[in-house]
């Protein structure tokens, strides 16, 4: 948290936070091949886990958002404040630095997923990756922590594939 806090202009999205998580990865891919990789990883386990949150949807009577048509490659990934990439909404983003996204708008809780990058050679990056929950009615404490254990395993796994290099075409 120590590295993401040099950024001050990200302190915005911690402020009245219900939950922060933060993890590390190193990598020699960079920014947006990490990132891309991060949306675009997508097993039959995790689709599998989807399906059951829109149960848990469905019973808490939560928003449905629809599932993103296209995954991003790396050469397409948006940086611009309130584009979509994949289901997320882009609200903060430099260049080879962070990329900060929000999920869709709900009325249980407000979400972030950023990556904070910190250059430690010239082909060496390690990726702090943060989530942040804000709880905006009853049901999001409930919703969260029903799916807290997985959301440990989702943003691990993702984190993994987004080591992994991709072609920028």
């Amino acid at each position: 948290m120590d590295f993401i806090q040099r950024y001050k202009e990200l302190d915005v999205y911690f402020q009245d936070a219900n939950h922060i998580d933060v993890k590390t990865i190193e990598s020699n891919v960079d920014l947006r091949v990490f990132v891309s990789g991060m949306l675009s990883y997508c097993p039959w386990w995790m689709v599998s886990l989807y399906r059951i949150r829109e149960i848990i949807v469905g019973v808490l009577g939560l928003v449905r958002h629809e599932k993103p048509e296209t995954l991003p490659l790396p050469e397409n990934l948006s940086f611009e404040p309130g584009e979509n990439a994949s289901f997320f909404i882009v609200r903060a983003a430099k260049e080879d630095t962070y990329w900060v996204s929000e999920t869709p708008e709900d009325k249980h809780l407000k979400a972030f997923l950023g990556v904070v990058a910190e250059n430690l050679s010239h082909d060496r990056t390690r990726f702090h990756v943060f989530t942040v929950v804000k709880y905006l009615h009853w049901t999001g404490p409930v919703y969260f922590n029903l799916i807290r254990p997985f959301h440990h395993i989702v943003v691990w796994t993702m984190m993994k594939a987004g080591t992994k290099k991709r072609k920028i075409t």
